[in-house]
């Protein structure tokens, strides 16, 4: 079965996005199966930069069905903006499917994340503020509406009526302002017709071409880090974008999966809040963030730096059975005398090599650090092995040998042709 899913492996803006690009012209589907516009995804393609922020990154080659999972929550407002951007820098794109399953994200949704967000005071999670999180409480909670009610002319009229009633009276609360029934219906109703055509049973369109040997490729956003169950609890995102989440988020069975890869840079970042045991405030942390432009696609926050923190990718490794990594931003290390890597932490006294479940205790995690050595060359025109300095070989080696995994591939740059395929086997099997 040739399926491949790919995650991020630490706490999101790995460059997942450069990859899908990459491999998506390689497959039949593409298939975003968690989260909503708070994710990023960049993709360079000759001098032309695309942004997707709900649009899987494969939707650039023609001849791709590009699918927006059931596991997903959905602005319909972004979504249109996004493929109408799409479409005037690339007149012909694939194929758009969403799923009737997925979720819709309303004005409502938007407002209360701020208005939550905001009296959190200093217990603030970092939310960008586009309502995914809130969005994901009313599915929880079996009151949101789904994009197969959103296109339904005469029960999304029925359904917003009922859930804006419930919302107005919380945004009051809150602080907030009321919505006016009239005003939502008529603007979410033109969204509705636009989307309309696109909606479909996508579940059984990929369980088809699952059975049929197509090729298919699931695409995660954020990172494992963030997982709802298995990130740094409550600095996560509201849905699963582990692995199991591309089974969760799209009605395949775990035994369709063939492959995943798990794409690590080979640092560091976090944005907003949260435990970062390696995180660097100094002036290597803020080099690394100007050399290698950490700024959120998203939101244009400045994303925290700091060293490779290889307790914390070995434990994705695990939490996400790797099949291989695929090491990006390699380049962006070039010029450094010496490089840290964390492989353990001390903890009250002791040494451990895990994360402890206990998000507070992160705090207390002394990094216990091995140094390798650096490199000053240029690695950006590397387009083999072959090219890269001994160095930078070694730094690899050590990451494959702690983590127990392979590097699949290695990405130098966020050009196409900057990327270097090392084991094709771990890639569609």
């Amino acid at each position: 079965m040739p399926t491949l899913v790919i995650v991020g492996a630490q706490w999101g803006d790995e460059a997942k996005g450069k990859l899908v690009d990459v491999l998506g012209g390689q497959a039949d589907v593409v298939v975003r199966f968690s989260g909503g516009n708070n994710a990023g995804h960049t993709v360079i393609v000759g001098t032309e930069e695309f942004r997707f922020h709900l649009i899987p990154a494969g939707i650039l080659h023609p001849n791709v069905t590009a699918i927006l999972g059931s596991g997903m929550v959905v602005c319909p407002k972004g979504l249109l903006e996004e493929l109408d951007r799409t479409r005037a820098a690339r007149p012909i794109i694939g194929t758009l499917k969403i799923s009737a399953a997925a979720h819709v994200v309303f004005p409502y949704h938007r407002m209360l994340d701020r208005l939550e967000e905001e009296a959190r005071g200093e217990n603030k999670i970092g939310t960008t503020s586009r309502g995914i999180g809130p969005a994901y409480e009313d599915k929880v909670a079996r009151f949101g509406i789904r994009i197969g009610e959103f296109v339904d002319q005469h029960r999304f009229a029925r359904r917003l009526g009922e859930v804006l009633k419930t919302k107005n009276e919380l945004l009051a609360r809150l602080g907030g302002e009321r919505l006016e029934y009239d005003a939502v219906l008529s603007e979410y109703s033109a969204y509705a017709d636009r989307i309309r055509p696109y909606v479909c049973d996508t579940e059984v369109m990929l369980q088809d071409a699952v059975a049929e040997g197509k090729r298919v490729l699931f695409e995660g956003a954020q990172g494992a880090l963030l997982d709802l169950d298995s990130g740094t609890y409550p600095f996560v995102t509201s849905s699963h974008p582990v692995a199991g989440g591309a089974c969760l988020g799209t009605g395949v069975g775990p035994r369709a999966i063939d492959q995943v890869l798990g794409v690590a840079k080979a640092y560091t970042t976090r944005v907003g809040t949260g435990p970062f045991p390696t995180e660097l405030a100094d002036a290597t942390g803020d080099r690394i963030r100007e050399v290698g432009k950490e700024y959120g696609t998203t939101t244009g926050r400045g994303r925290r730096c700091g060293w490779l923190d290889l307790v914390v990718l070995r434990q994705s490794c695990r939490l996400n059975s790797l099949s291989g990594l695929v090491l990006t931003r390699l380049d962006v290390l070039s010029g450094l005398d010496e490089l840290k890597v964390a492989t353990a932490y001390r903890f009250r006294g002791e040494t451990i090599r895990h994360i402890p479940a206990n998000t507070w205790e992160l705090d207390e995690l002394e990094p216990v650090y091995e140094t390798l050595p650096g490199w000053s060359e240029d690695l950006t025109g590397a387009r083999s092995l072959d090219d890269l300095p001994k160095n930078a070989w070694d730094y690899m080696r050590f990451i494959e040998e702690f983590t127990g995994t392979p590097i699949a591939i290695l990405s130098i740059g966020p050009a196409r042709d900057q990327t270097i395929v090392i084991r094709e086997d771990l890639i569609w099997g």
